[in-house]
């Protein structure tokens, strides 16, 4: 029997990953508070007139291809001491904003706090062109140090000095004797950049619970925070003010029966947002009908068949993400078991429902053991709303078909060496993928086990987090420390 054994350092497992709308830079943020920039890079090393485009016999289109460009530190270990409570630094949220000037703008969160950053590339100055012989000269930070005559009496014209002891400033550099001839200001020159990343404003003390989800409006100067209980919209110029918009904590706590769980808003009406519920429920709020959002324009939920409630019903009905499609028609929710999609002019019902994670009901009594039931997977759409994917356990992740008919249904494995199945499914309304799950057998896990496919799955290797190219048919994803880009 061999035994496999994989260290992974908590603080560089990736919490977050975030492409900007253009689709040019990428985001992460990792449990260690630190946000990693990467740029695309086969746009720029290919840009040519039309006509030499015109000229190339091979198509333009390329797969996206992403290099390192920055990282820096968000967020810090805090302590709540009037609660007595640590607020631990890991990102749970990234949203790009709107450039300005050449500048890149970003949104990250941890529990508690969001900060605005900037990241833009600065000049580095140096000073060149001194009176000095380069051949003999050190450096330019010697030069300005030693630029001031300690003794006046023996100063002379030109820089001379009248006596030996002052001839000279040290042991690289030196005057010609008599002095210079001519006196030459230095000049500062800035051929070198670097990126800096500066926090232009913190939004902090709005929250009393987990920020579990940060949207950007579409206006472009504001955007929202949710937790458990309650949505806040800020104005991104204003940090020391918010408006809580959506409030369903009720009088006496043992009263609650449902938490918020995601919230995004519309990407073309400014005017409206989504937000999802532990009881597998989407509400469509309108901000134009009332300041506090307490009743819902639209409801999307789906009733329950009769005799098929359990004691995890509730738990596996619990939605852990939603996203819109990119023209704001459709709306995409990802509980345990399933992926929905449902269209805003139609709350009777999802439009479609994908089947993820059908094969592990029967072990539903060991994932309610080790907590995996409570594992909140994200979901993504392509930027032509033509497909949608999530993830699951053993690293892999599913790539679903949207068009009316269509059987498409993808298993990828985000690994170094990725495995790919097509997959036919019967049926439109219900799919089920559990025949495709890659076979990944990993000796020594106490918490993997083997379906009745005889697919293994592993528990503790989880694909939480993942993103759509908005122009691309790529995938960003993250495993443990490792972040992938799949072309699909």
């Amino acid at each position: 029997m061999m035994y496999v054994f994989v260290f992974v350092i908590a603080v560089d497992i990736i919490s977050a990953i975030e492409f900007d709308k253009t689709g040019d830079h990428l985001a992460t943020g990792d449990r260690g508070g630190r946000v990693v920039l990467f740029e695309r890079t086969d746009t720029k090393e290919h840009v040519g007139s039309r006509r030499e485009l015109e000229r190339v016999d091979y198509p333009v289109s390329r797969h996206p291809e992403f290099r390192y460009k920055t990282e820096f530190q968000s967020h810090e270990p805090e302590f709540d001491y009037l609660k007595s409570l640590e607020i631990e630094e890991k990102i749970n949220k990234i949203r790009w904003c709107q450039t300005a000037n050449g500048a890149l703008f970003l949104l990250s969160t941890n529990d508690k706090t969001i900060k605005y950053w900037k990241i833009q590339e600065k000049k580095v100055k140096k000073i060149s062109e001194m009176n000095i012989d380069p051949s003999k000269a050190a450096g330019n930070g010697s030069v300005t140090s030693s630029s001031v005559c300690s003794s006046p009496n023996q100063c002379l014209a030109n820089g001379g000095y009248g006596d030996k002891s002052y001839s000279s400033l040290g042991n690289d550099l030196s005057f010609p004797p008599g002095g210079i001839p001519s006196l030459r200001l230095p000049v500062v020159t800035s051929n070198e950049t670097s990126l800096v990343a500066r926090c232009r404003r913190v939004y902090a003390h709005a929250h009393d619970y987990h920020i579990n989800s940060i949207s950007n409006n579409s206006d472009g100067e504001t955007f929202i925070s949710a937790d458990d209980l309650r949505i806040n919209l800020w104005n991104l110029e204003i940090s020391n003010q918010s408006f809580n918009i959506v409030d369903v904590k009720p009088t006496n706590m043992e009263d609650l029966t449902e938490v918020i769980t995601s919230a995004e808003f519309h990407p073309t009406h400014c005017n409206m947002l989504a937000y999802s519920s532990s009881k597998g429920s989407v509400r469509l709020i309108d901000l134009r009908q009332s300041a506090l959002c307490d009743s819902h324009s639209k409801l999307f939920e789906e009733q329950e068949a009769p005799g098929s409630r359990s004691f995890f019903t509730e738990i596996i009905a619990s939605i852990s993400d939603i996203k819109f499609a990119k023209n704001g028609r459709y709306i995409l929710s990802r509980d345990y078991m399933t992926l929905k999609l449902w269209d805003i002019n139609m709350d009777s019902g999802p439009v479609s429902t994908f089947q993820v994670h059908e094969y592990l009901r029967p072990k539903l009594c060991d994932l309610y053991e080790n907590d995996s039931i409570f594992d909140k997977f994200e979901c993504c759409l392509s930027g032509d709303g033509m497909r949608v994917a999530t993830g699951s356990y053993s690293n892999l992740f599913r790539v679903f078909g949207c068009p009316p008919g269509s059987t498409e249904a993808i298993t990828l494995e985000a690994s170094k060496n990725p495995m790919r199945r097509q997959v036919q499914t019967p049926s439109r309304p219900s799919r089920s993928v559990s025949s495709s799950i890659t076979r990944v057998v990993r000796r020594g896990a106490d918490s993997a086990g083997v379906d009745a496919n005889g697919n293994s799955f592993d528990f503790t290797t989880k694909l939480l987090h993942l993103a759509w190219h908005p122009t691309e048919n790529s995938i960003a994803c993250a495993a443990a420390n490792s972040l992938y880009m799949y072309y699909v």
